[in-house]
């Protein structure tokens, strides 16, 4: 039996979550234009900026983004010169994506603009809403 009243569309959590991922991306692109990064690029980097030397199978993991779009975004960054992949020592069939100079140059640069375009984002809220939504979030993702 089909329901009575139409579903208020606006009002679901996944439009709401997708309204909310597309003001983040633009206020993300208002920030890094200039850089020619995506998103996933800027995270792939703030991983190694943390660990530099990980695996392309520990970034999928970390990243929760799978293999193949992972090679695709790291051949990305090998490209513009950010990241280059090495010979795993442990592993011969496996490679360590590292930071080369460039890459690692831009984390002093980069930081401070990924802090503001977060405070951007969760301005309206209390430090208190930001702590629930990071972890209600949480919850979803996993």
């Amino acid at each position: 039996m089909p329901a009575k009243t139409p579903i208020e569309i606006e009002k679901t959590v996944g439009f709401l979550l997708s309204k909310a991922y597309q003001r983040a991306s633009l206020i993300f692109k208002e920030h890094f234009d200039e850089y020619d990064l995506t998103p996933q690029q800027f995270g792939l980097l703030g991983f190694l900026w943390r660990e530099d030397g990980l695996s392309q199978s520990v970034l999928s993991a970390k990243s929760q983004i799978d293999r193949t779009t992972m090679g695709g975004l790291i051949d990305r960054l090998e490209k513009e010169g950010l990241v280059a992949r090495q010979a795993d020592p442990d592993d011969r069939r496996a490679y360590r994506i590292c930071l080369t100079a460039k890459g690692k140059a831009l984390q002093p640069e980069l930081t401070p603009l990924a802090l503001k375009a977060q405070r951007k984002l969760v301005a309206k809220l209390t430090s208190e809403e930001q702590e629930t939504l990071k972890s209600l979030l949480e919850k979803i993702r996993s």
